[in-house]
């Protein structure tokens, strides 16, 4: 009888310990550091649409005519929206729990992901 007691307690205290509370989640726009940054020349048409373009909006990735995954980051509503969900800043930061993007390229320099992070921190302007 007490075996099975003691492998209950063992699978109890296991399920807890990788439980997901949060305490190991990023939050990738608290790491951004806006400062120095121009919120009225950090929108998307002035600086985020460039780089999404050059980095991600290509023809067979994140395009108006491939949108891998679903994700069409060529225009402001498709980017908007990958960033909204978190998943954009999860992917460019290769994150742990998603896909590391570029696919199969080095990750962005690090200025280039904090500028894209600081327009999603303030406030995705257009």
């Amino acid at each position: 009888m007490k075996l099975p007691l003691a492998l209950s307690l063992l699978f109890l205290i296991a399920a807890l310990g990788s439980s997901g509370c949060g305490d190991d989640e990023v939050n990738w726009l608290e790491q951004a550091n806006c400062t120095g940054i121009d919120v009225d020349l950090n929108t998307y048409d002035l600086a985020v649409k460039a780089v999404l373009d050059a980095s991600c909006a290509l023809s067979g990735c994140h395009d108006a005519a491939t949108q891998s995954n679903g994700v069409n980051l060529s225009t402001y509503l498709g980017a908007k929206a990958a960033f909204e969900n978190g998943n954009a800043l999860c992917a460019i930061n290769h994150g742990d729990d998603c896909f590391q993007m570029p696919k199969g390229g080095a990750k962005l320099p690090s200025a280039t992901i904090n500028l894209l992070a600081c327009w999603a921190k303030n406030g995705y302007k257009q």
